[in-house]
Order: structure tokens, then sequence, then C-alpha cells
């Protein structure tokens, strides 16, 4: 950002600042946005707020993507306080924040996801590796000489004859969703990795390699279903051949009725996702603004519930609705910093 644009921000932000602080009365109730896969977390911690005598906050899912581009519109009481991402921000979202006026973020590392692929309960159990995940859900793939080809599988088993002799069919979530993008860096990337002709495309054209692991196929075999997870959770009940894609949470809150799938031979539970031998675990995230911080009524003592040990600790409540919990050092630094309200520094983000 050049010299002349941050003072522009700079003096947007501190105007903004002062309307806001002086319309603060028309808003005594905390509002976050963002990703549905921290949305029950979210939520509990707002409960327990409410119980302790704040106003229950206001959450709601709207996408991680989505989320961002509301946090980011600016500062006042019609703007969103915080934000829920199951991914961390992104550069241009930080640009964005500060080109409207929101120049100091404190970001809070809540705790670890699993990225699952769930089937449901009583169907045969499924072993897949990543880059049969990619073979099935990418809009190209390359044939035996190693050319890129529109996808010409059908049924898993035209990948391997060890998956199931059933047509591919995975219900996951949209383009604005952090879980989706989670998906493509942990399945769709790794697994094009594991494919030879890929792996070389990618040392010889980057931007190629990228465009083919970012591309999902669009004949009805990815099945977007929207922003709700519980939506998925419903369909696999009702398909034993389908497919899910969703945070651990979920399928830890409905072991009654879904059973998630070994990658690579690894299951997906709390164990194998805190440490790390589940390749498909994401850190979790809840951005705040600064500048909402003794205007909008209990806000720092919002991040104080959240990051306390009680709330995000191994034994916390947030554990009890599926979040797996960071270790104990890093969750202490995280804690440090929160309760400093320190923000981000945006020199760190990708």
């Amino acid at each position: 950002m050049s010299i002349s644009k941050q003072v522009n921000a700079i003096a947007f932000a501190a105007v903004s600042l002062v309307a806001f602080s002086g319309a603060a009365a028309a808003r005594d109730q905390i509002r976050i946005v963002g990703s549905s896969t921290v949305y029950p977390f979210t939520t509990a911690v707002a409960e327990q707020f409410g119980k302790a005598g704040g106003k229950t906050p206001i959450v709601e899912s709207t996408g991680t993507g989505g989320g961002m581009k509301i946090f980011c519109e600016g500062v006042g009481v019609d703007k969103a306080d915080a934000t829920n991402a199951s991914r961390r921000m992104k550069k241009s979202e930080y640009e964005l924040c500060a080109k409207n006026g929101v120049t100091e973020i404190i970001e809070l590392k809540v705790g670890i996801d699993g990225l699952t692929i769930a089937q449901a309960k009583g169907a045969k159990p499924v072993v897949m590796t990543r880059t049969q995940v990619f073979q099935a859900l990418a809009e190209q793939v390359p044939d035996k000489d190693g050319k890129l080809i529109p996808n010409p599988y059908q049924k898993w088993s035209d990948i391997n004859a060890s998956l199931p002799d059933v047509k591919i069919e995975v219900l996951g979530p949209p383009p604005t969703s952090g879980t989706r993008d989670s998906f493509h860096e942990l399945f769709m990337e790794k697994g094009a990795e594991g494919i030879e002709s890929l792996k070389a495309l990618k040392k010889a054209d980057a931007k190629a390699f990228e465009a083919v692991w970012k591309s999902i196929r669009k004949d009805g075999a990815f099945v977007e279903a929207g922003e709700n997870d519980n939506v998925i959770v419903q369909k696999l009940e009702g398909n034993k051949n389908a497919f899910g894609i969703f945070g651990y949470s979920f399928l830890e809150e409905n072991t009654s009725k879904l059973a998630g799938v070994s990658v690579e031979g690894i299951e997906p539970n709390y164990e194998n996702i805190s440490s790390g031998k589940y390749k498909g675990a994401r850190d979790l995230y809840v951005y705040v603004k600064k500048q909402h911080v003794g205007v909008i009524d209990g806000l720092d003592k919002f991040v104080a519930e959240y990051v306390s040990d009680k709330a995000m600790g191994e034994d916390g409540y947030l554990t009890s609705k599926g979040l797996v919990a960071l270790p104990k050092e890093e969750a202490e630094k995280v804690r440090a910093a929160a309760l400093a309200l320190s923000p981000v520094d945006g020199a760190l983000l990708n």
C-alpha cells in the first residue's frame, strides 16, 4: 500500500471511529459472522458469555469468505465486530479491511479441526488416499500418457478396484466456505502431487498445476450443499453410497449417524488430528476488530472468555463440541496475545 493510501486509510478510520464512538449506544450486543465450522464453537462461547451476565452475542453462519467480506466492510455500529474462519485470513482480505478503515485486527487461533470425509453409519467402511479423492473430483485428470483429459471416472471402482462399485457422489461446501479452501489445499493439491505427471507439471508450470487442483468437476459428481453442514449430514443419512465433506466437529456430533473415512489408513479422530497423523488437520480462527473494543460493550470480555482454559483448554467445554485443543504452550501464547489485544501482523499473512 502506498504512503498516500495509508494516510487516507488512517484518516478514514479516525473519522469513522469518532462517529462510531458517538453512536455506540445504538448497539449493546456483539455481532459475529463467518465460518459454519467455527459457528458451533463461537455459539457455545456466546452462550457462556450470556450466562455470565453479558448480553448473548449474535452469531451468524455466512461462510469464511462471506464473513471476511462483511467483517472488512468498515468500523461502526452497523458493522460486524468479529468473524469466524476455518482458515487463516488472506493477505488480500487484510488489505481490503485496511482499505475500509479496519486497521487493527486481533487474531485468535482457537483450536484445530480435521477436515473429514464421512459416510452413513452402517455403510461398508472405506479407506481412500488423497490422490484417489483428487481423481474422483478433479475436472481434469491425466490419462495413462500423462495428458490432461476431462474426468472419465463415473464410479469409485473405476479409480481403484478396492473402492466401492458405486457412482461417485460427494456433497461438499461452496467456494465461499473456508472448508472448501481447506479441501482444495489439504486434499486436492496434495492428491495431485501424488501423480507423477502432475508432480512434473508443478515443477515446470506452477500456475498450470494450480489450475488443475483448484478445478472441481461440474457433472454432478460433486454437489455443492451450501454453508449449512447439517444439510450434508441429513443427505448422507438418506444415501449410503454418498460421501460428505465437513469439519470433524460435525462428525463428532453425529457419530450415531455417520462414520469417518480413513485417509491413507489414518482414521479422523481426536488423537490423530491433535498429533498431526491425520493429514486433513487445519487451524481454526476468530478475528476481532480492536477498534470496536471499548465501544461495543463486553467485546474484550468475550475475547477473554474464548481464549480461557475453561473454554479452549484440553478439558474445556469446546472440546465436548468437537474442537481439538491447541498444544498447551501454543494455547498460552494465543491467550497472552489475545488478552493484550495485540493486532496481527499483516506481513505474516499469505
